[in-house]
């Protein structure tokens, strides 16, 4: 195993083996959610073992419940602090709240909890709200970055420099709403950061079921085209950095 790979399974959803620890960020494993169809492969069984999963902030595409109840019932979760309510699933010892400025050492990894800028709570149906997070995760003398949903933020300067950066691009709808970055943002805060490697995620996964016959133009801009863009951005805003896409399922040595 290398000491450091990345392999996205779609939306925010990634395996990071580092250090010889595995890190599943925001695991969703599943073809449908409420409204949304997933547009590409689905994760397979190893999108399922990890040594850690860290959970970017409440809502259910990125806290999703069955997905979790996937893994091994040793795994630790770390879960922003207010949303233990959510995980009454698992097992008590699994879930690890956080919060901003917490670090939390797993399996020789060393995780720093970062705040982010998005909404909080888990929806319109449950009273659940949690700091939105970002991580920081060192293991092995290597390191890589997960900023979560969030806007860009000046203090993405304090991170320290990276030798992944998985940074969120998009969304999976026709509008991107505040709270998110877009390719430009992406690669904006990819150069505060300062990173080796960069590679976009949270991008042209889910769509709405139907809804792209209905609004192309917005489909394409929203969902074909966002990694073509971060490219073209990362040339002009983070040109030290070197900007992959990966396909849902592949694997990424560094």
């Amino acid at each position: 195993m290398s000491d450091l790979a990345v392999t996205w399974w779609g939306h925010a959803s990634a395996t990071v083996e580092i250090g010889g620890v595995r890190v599943a960020t925001d695991p969703l494993l599943t073809d449908r959610l409420f409204h949304l169809h997933r547009y590409t492969q689905t994760p397979g069984v190893t999108a399922a073992v990890a040594d850690v999963v860290l959970l970017s902030h409440l809502h259910a595409d990125h806290l999703h419940v069955a997905s979790l109840r996937r893994f091994a019932p040793d795994v630790p979760v770390l879960v922003p602090k207010g949303g233990e309510s959510l995980l009454r699933r698992l097992r008590p010892e699994q879930v690890r709240p956080v919060e901003p400025g917490d670090v939390v050492e797993v399996g020789g990894a060393r995780i720093t909890v970062l705040p982010a800028t998005h909404d909080g709570r888990r929806g319109p149906q449950s009273k659940a709200v949690g700091p939105p997070l970002g991580f920081r995760v060192d293991a092995g003398g290597r390191s890589f970055w997960f900023p979560g949903d969030t806007e860009v933020r000046a203090d993405m300067a304090d991170v320290g420099h990276v030798d992944l950066a998985l940074i969120p691009i998009g969304g999976w709808g026709p509008t991107l709403e505040d709270g998110h970055m877009d390719p430009v943002h992406g690669a904006e805060a990819v150069a505060l950061v300062g990173a080796d490697v960069a590679v976009p995620v949270h991008w042209g996964t889910f769509w709405p079921l139907g809804l792209r016959l209905f609004m192309r133009a917005r489909h394409r801009h929203l969902f074909v085209t966002p990694g073509d863009r971060f490219l073209k951005a990362m040339a002009t805003h983070a040109p030290q950095t070197k900007a992959v896409l990966a396909r849902p399922g592949d694997t990424l040595q560094m």
